[in-house]
């Protein structure tokens, strides 16, 4: 009779290879990202063809891409499609950031550049790495954790501070703003100022007004050439 393996072992072995994955990922991410100058744009993927969301979201692509900047968004369907179709009829770079999920739909046809990753965080960093700027569509839960974790991240200096814009319909924002400055902020959750890290901005024009004075800033490397994504060790 064979002894019994010890499952706990093959766990580790398992994990012990997932980092090779890990790594692989984080490799292709920064080869393929280094130079691009870019903004993501977060939003719903629900958002249909045709929708007023969806044609704000694709206006908000086209804006970006016609001032120069890549549009980096998730590569998924809604909003994201819409503001990488914009880019892409703008004659922009459209980047898309794909996650692989077991009902996700392959990435939307309007890229120029793709990358698919099986682990959210390794995709969160290159989000946050690579863009000087984040706007936000009206989305769900996944728009929202990618909203709070960049304001966490600026809040707490882990990287430099960079525009986070709440861009579409007022109403939309409104209750969570107030929510945040009326409850969190009231009870010594957060300070006022660092409410401050959130911007507002309606229109695709109010939108680049920010990123002109704000946009975070690529440093440049000992060769001369620009490299994005110096801001995290």
């Amino acid at each position: 009779m064979e002894p019994r393996r010890d499952p706990m072992l093959d766990f580790a072995v398992k994990d012990t290879w997932r980092i090779f994955r890990i790594m692989g990922e984080f490799v292709e991410g920064f080869e393929t990202l280094s130079h691009i100058k870019g903004v993501a744009i977060f939003g719903s993927a629900r958002s249909a063809p045709g929708s007023v969301d969806y044609q704000r979201a694709e206006e908000m692509g086209r804006a970006l891409a016609r001032a120069g900047y890549a549009v980096i968004t998730g590569g998924g369907p809604g909003d994201m499609e819409a503001a990488n179709k914009g880019a892409l009829e703008a004659g922009g770079e459209s980047v898309g950031l794909a996650i692989e999920l077991p009902y996700e739909l392959k990435p939307n046809p309007y890229l120029t550049r793709t990358l698919s990753f099986r682990y959210f965080f390794v995709r969160k960093v290159m989000f946050v790495k690579y863009s000087q700027a984040f706007v936000i569509m009206p989305g769900g839960f996944g728009t929202l954790d990618e909203l709070f974790e960049a304001v966490t991240l600026i809040q707490t200096r882990k990287v430099k501070p960079f525009p986070v814009i709440l861009a579409g319909e007022p109403e939309y924002w409104d209750g969570l703003v107030k929510w945040i400055n009326d409850t969190v902020v009231r009870r010594g959750k957060v300070r006022d100022a660092e409410v401050g890290i959130l911007q507002r901005a309606r229109t695709p024009a109010e939108v680049l007004k920010i990123l002109k004075r704000q946009a975070r800033q690529a440093p440049r490397d000992r060769t001369g050439r620009v490299r994005a994504g110096k801001e995290i060790p």
